[in-house]
């Protein structure tokens, strides 16, 4: 009878482990998506003030050449 309520005690236990190791898995696979959807909003972000960049730049020469 003991026999039986450790091995039950030990699958519980077990199995508590398996489903802690996968939520950490999923939860380490979210964390990467988001990390590499940041990684592309920055290169975005970094397009976009390159691109105001040479239009201030174009605009200052444009203006310059005015006068």
């Amino acid at each position: 009878m003991k026999c039986c309520l450790m091995l039950a005690v030990a699958l519980l236990i077990s199995g508590c482990g398996v489903e802690t190791a996968g939520v950490a898995a999923t939860g380490a696979a979210v964390k990467k998506e988001e990390i590499e959807q940041g990684k592309k909003t920055m290169e975005q972000m970094q397009q976009k003030l390159d691109q105001a960049n040479l239009q201030v730049q174009q605009r200052a020469g444009d203006s310059g050449g005015e006068k």
